[in-house]
C-alpha cells in the first residue's frame, strides 16, 4: 500500500507535519477498506492518535473517520456517539450529517428486521404448540 509506505518515508524524516499527515491519509485509506482487519488497524491507528496533540481541525478529522471505521465495523452505537461529538464542535458539517442519517436509517432497518425475526420466531412457537395440541386431541 503506498500510503503504508508514505507513513515509513514520513517517519525517518524530521518533519512532524509530514507525519501526522501520511498517518492521517493512511488512516482514511484503511477505514474505508473492503477488508475488515484494514478497517480495524485504521481504528486502532486513529484511537491511538487522538491522544497526541494536534489542531481542533485535525482532531474533528479524526473522530470522523473513526465514526466511519466503526460504522464499517458495524458497531453502529459508537459511530453514532462519534458522529454527535463532531456534530457539537461543527453542527453544520455536511459530512458527519449525512453519516448520521445513513447511520439512523441503518439502526432503523436493522431494527425493523430484528422486529420481523422476533416475530417470525415467536409466531413458530405458537404454532408449534397449537400444532402439538392439535395432535393430541
Amino acid at each position: 500500500m503506498g500510503c503504508e509506505r508514505e507513513v515509513a518515508e514520513a517517519a525517518e524524516g524530521d518533519s512532524e507535519e509530514l507525519k501526522r499527515d501520511s498517518i492521517m491519509r493512511l488512516s482514511w485509506a484503511l477505514v474505508h477498506s473492503k477488508q475488515p482487519e484494514d478497517v480495524q488497524r485504521g481504528i486502532a491507528m486513529l484511537e491511538a492518535s487522538l491522544a497526541n496533540r494536534s489542531s481542533p481541525l485535525q482532531q474533528r478529522e479524526k473522530i470522523y473517520l473513526l465514526a466511519v471505521g466503526y460504522y464499517r465495523s458495524g458497531e453502529y452505537s459508537r459511530s453514532r456517539q462519534l458522529v454527535d461529538q463532531c456534530l457539537e464542535i461543527v453542527p453544520d458539517w455536511r459530512q458527519a450529517l449525512v453519516l448520521k442519517k445513513t447511520l439512523e436509517d441503518r439502526i432503523a432497518r436493522d431494527g425493523v428486521i430484528g422486529i420481523g425475526i422476533t416475530a417470525t420466531a415467536v409466531g413458530l412457537i405458537a404454532g408449534g404448540i397449537a400444532a402439538a395440541f392439535a395432535r393430541k386431541k
